[in-house]
């Protein structure tokens, strides 16, 4: 077979994998696929209009993403969310965000604090919906993580807030309310760099609290 026929199906085969990657990591977050929901890789199969290869393939890359649990020659379970799990995550979510937030308010310009302050206007809004809501609360602390300029934090901080946001369509389907994001950005643009931290450490511990709430019961 050609060399350059080979690189075809090559590439071919990863945006394959890739597409079906990103489709069932998207069902995660937005809870289509539920915790401790069983799946075969057949049934994903024929949902995501593909063979069982890259399925396998992606549910492996899952796995190792912790949004899956293997289930040997049986198939695969979505993990189940514990409160350790939780504690952990916002743990990891402070450590990044707060780093995030001294650093920004230390030294964002003009353009990057109404920027941010943009991306969350919606929350003034008492008409806006929650599929409006949660997409604007992850682009304000990535698009906060990339002004503080730090490519590994945003790297680290893009895979906890796929979680979180799984954890956030969870939780205000069961308990309604916002925590929102006023007092961070008050010291952003204030510039008080340790009083943005104590910010985004509250915000962040309010978070967690709620959701230890509703998942602790």
């Amino acid at each position: 077979m050609p060399t350059t026929l080979v690189r075809k199906k090559k590439a071919e085969r990863e945006g394959e994998l890739e597409r079906v990657y990103r489709t069932l990591r998207e069902w995660l977050i937005a809870v289509r696929l539920r915790p401790g929901e069983f799946l075969s890789e057949v049934d994903l199969a024929a949902q995501c209009r593909t063979s069982r290869t890259p399925v396998r393939e992606a549910c492996g890359r899952l796995a190792q993403d912790k949004w899956l649990v293997r289930i040997p020659r049986k198939g695969y379970l979505v993990a189940p969310i514990s409160v350790r799990d939780i504690v952990e995550l916002y743990e990891f979510r402070r450590l990044l965000e707060c780093f995030s937030a001294e650093k920004v308010a230390r030294s964002a310009s003009r353009e990057q604090l109404e920027e941010l302050r943009d991306l969350v206007r919606i929350e003034n809004d008492p008409a806006a919906k929650l599929e409006e809501i949660l997409p604007s609360n992850q682009a304000f602390h990535l698009r906060l993580a990339e002004i503080a300029g730090n490519q590994r934090v945003v790297d680290e901080l893009k895979l906890a807030l796929g979680y979180v946001q799984r954890l956030d369509t969870l939780c205000t389907q069961t308990v309604p309310g916002w925590i929102p994001h006023t007092d961070i950005l008050a010291a952003l643009e204030s510039h008080r760099p340790q009083e943005a931290q104590q910010a985004m450490a509250l915000h962040i511990d309010s978070s967690r609290d709620k959701m230890i709430k509703l998942f602790g019961s």
